[in-house]
């Protein structure tokens, strides 16, 4: 049997983004071209997917939700929802104060001059089935009807689309992010675009990192508040779940330990068995936070809107799209190309960086994703004592 060496996404990533930057300054035009033939066909394929990507994730994940309703599910739902766009927003008011100068002062440092159009040798048009909006009101609609009319039949088709989908996802879009990302980097080295890019991109990490633990704080802050506990000890017992969500990347993996940890901040068993499972699959808030400073920093970049209406909007359907992330590989910002293109504007290129950057933190969204949960438990676990004590 031969040894066989498996890479995980995110060195892919990197070892793309470095090589592109390398051969960018070693190919001749011809050879650019192949690449961004290979990254016009590649992102057509990947428009198509996208509102399929829609209607298979969010179509089950509605359905589940929409199965166990009732007053607790809406209260742990909308305190999920509600937190997810508040980091969103307060991403983008972060960066909305930063990120302009320090976008501006690294164009001075880099001089870029104006990018040279590399067009692709062919192009083959892939138009979707349907427009990303229908397939998310159409999700919603088969999602809701499925959970109240109680449709198993229809629910088990679409239970298997979205292992079709799942299954397209991890072996043909996976597969090839890399190599679409060392395509884009190969075009911005040649068209001298890369370094002005890297340079923002670092000071841009260390501002979503500060955001990262601002985030925790306010949650426990605000629970802490509401439970009248110590915030910092109730999130100094959730590090386990943490560091073991920024190993596995995964919410799902974390769920025993972040379970643990909750009931062990005071939280009941039953609360605790009914919220964490579900935040999991939720609550957002630090993948918001990192997708919204992203999308911030490329609009910046790439001249385009970025004024707080249009942003609260993407922000909203974001936390909603990303219902669907939990469970599937790079999940939350595949569904968040849908907002980025209809909302944003956002075209192949702008979408490969933010697959890129994003994927460079992912362990540490899912982290603050995970510990955020322990924060939600405690305040849904707080109103139903509450609640039980008023009726007696």
């Amino acid at each position: 049997m031969g040894f066989r060496l498996k890479i995980s996404l995110l060195p892919r990533i990197i070892i793309a983004i470095i090589l592109g930057i390398v051969f960018g300054n070693v190919f001749s035009l011809p050879w650019v071209r192949v690449f961004t033939t290979f990254n016009a066909v590649f992102s057509q394929f990947l428009g198509f997917m996208i509102p399929l990507i829609i209607v298979g994730l969010v179509t089950p994940a509605i359905a589940d939700i929409g199965k166990s309703a009732g007053k607790l599910l809406l209260i742990t739902v909308a305190i999920a929802y509600l937190d997810t766009v508040i980091s969103g927003i307060l991403s983008y008011g972060t960066g909305s104060w930063l990120f302009p100068a320090m976008v501006e002062n690294t164009a001075n440092i880099t001089k870029v001059e104006e990018a040279v159009t590399i067009a692709p040798f062919f192009t083959i048009q892939i138009p979707p089935i349907i427009e990303v909006m229908s397939g998310l009101v159409f999700s919603f609609m088969m999602g809701l009807t499925i959970a109240y009319g109680e449709l198993n039949k229809l629910k088990g088709i679409f239970e298997d689309f979205k292992t079709a989908i799942v299954m397209a996802i991890h072996h043909a879009i996976i597969p090839l992010l890399p190599l679409y990302i060392f395509g884009i980097f190969l075009q911005m080295t040649y068209t001298g675009q890369a370094y002005h890019i890297m340079l923002v991109f670092i000071q841009i990490i260390i501002v979503i990192f500060a955001l990262h633990i601002l985030v925790l704080l306010y949650q426990f802050c605000i629970a802490g508040g509401i439970v009248r506990k110590n915030p910092l000890r109730l999130l100094w017992n959730m590090i386990p779940a943490y560091l073991t969500a920024l190993g596995t990347s995964s919410s799902a993996a974390t769920i025993p330990v972040t379970l643990r940890q909750t009931i062990k901040n005071g939280v009941s068993e039953d609360i605790a068995g009914f919220t964490v499972p579900l935040c999991a699959t939720i609550h957002m808030s630090g993948s918001a936070m990192k997708i919204t400073a992203c999308a911030l920093t490329i609009c910046l970049m790439k001249g385009l809107p970025y004024d707080f209406v249009t942003f609260l909007n993407f922000v909203l359907m974001l936390g909603i799209v990303m219902v669907a992330a939990p469970g599937v590989p790079g999940g939350a910002i595949m569904a968040a190309l849908a907002p980025l293109a209809t909302i944003l504007g956002f075209g192949p290129e702008e979408q490969a960086l933010m697959i890129a950057l994003y994927i460079s933190m992912d362990s540490f969204g899912t982290a603050c994703n995970v510990t955020g949960d322990g924060a939600i438990a405690l305040v849904v676990d707080q109103f139903t004592k509450r609640k039980f004590a008023t009726r007696k």
